[in-house]
């Protein structure tokens, strides 16, 4: 069986129950979360996210107090909430540089936060957070209500029948103000249309908003 070479990362991957330094080294993940458990004493809070194939991110006390002081303390509440992750290969243990993942962005901020943070033994540095701007679904126009479109319905179809107006122009000036159903669409360009005729000054006061 022949290897896939064009990705190599997952084939040096290390085999974890948890996202590591290596899953992250050299780039950045942003991850959401789904739910927030209890870990051990090593590593207290287990962050499950989407996508995690059952390797969850587990942060070390550092990252853990960044999250509290940006989301809260209530794990329960950061479920939705988003983050960007990265490997950062300055990470020391016991003297040693093994590399780590960090947080560079977090949702549900509004400004940047500045946090001071223990790095070695006696020693605390500066360490800053940046808002994450999630992408957010379009919302859907609201449809129009039922009840005004049977009620201007005649008025409309009476101007396409005399030639005033056509099916388009009725349903792109209707929509101006909600989304029409499919069947009202249908029964619309339906209607008998005439010879057009100019419109007159007042036609649209017959569309209300």
């Amino acid at each position: 069986m022949t290897a896939d070479v064009t990705n190599l990362r997952s084939a040096a991957a290390p085999r974890s129950d948890q996202t590591n330094f290596d899953d992250v080294n050299g780039t950045q993940k942003t991850i959401t979360v789904t739910s927030v458990r209890s870990g051990n004493a090593e590593q207290p809070v287990v962050i499950n996210y989407e996508g995690d194939n059952g390797k969850p991110y587990k942060p070390c006390k550092s990252m853990l107090r960044v999250l509290i002081y940006a989301w809260g303390e209530d794990g329960r509440e950061w479920a939705g909430k988003s983050m960007t992750i990265y490997g950062d290969p300055e990470v020391k243990f016991g003297g040693v540089k093994v590399g780590g993942i960090r947080i560079s962005h977090l949702s549900h901020i509004k400004e940047p936060i500045d946090i001071s943070l223990t790095v070695t033994r006696g020693k605390r540095a500066p360490y800053k957070i940046q808002p994450l701007k999630v992408a957010r679904e379009p919302q859907q126009p609201p449809m129009y209500p039922t009840e005004k479109y049977e009620a201007n319905k005649p008025k409309w179809q009476e101007l396409v029948t005399s030639g005033k107006k056509t099916p388009e122009q009725i349903i792109a000036q209707v929509q101006k103000s909600g989304q029409l159903t499919d069947e009202q669409l249908t029964e619309i360009r339906g209607w008998t249309v005439a010879e057009p005729e100019p419109a007159g000054e007042d036609d649209d006061e017959l569309f209300d908003d």
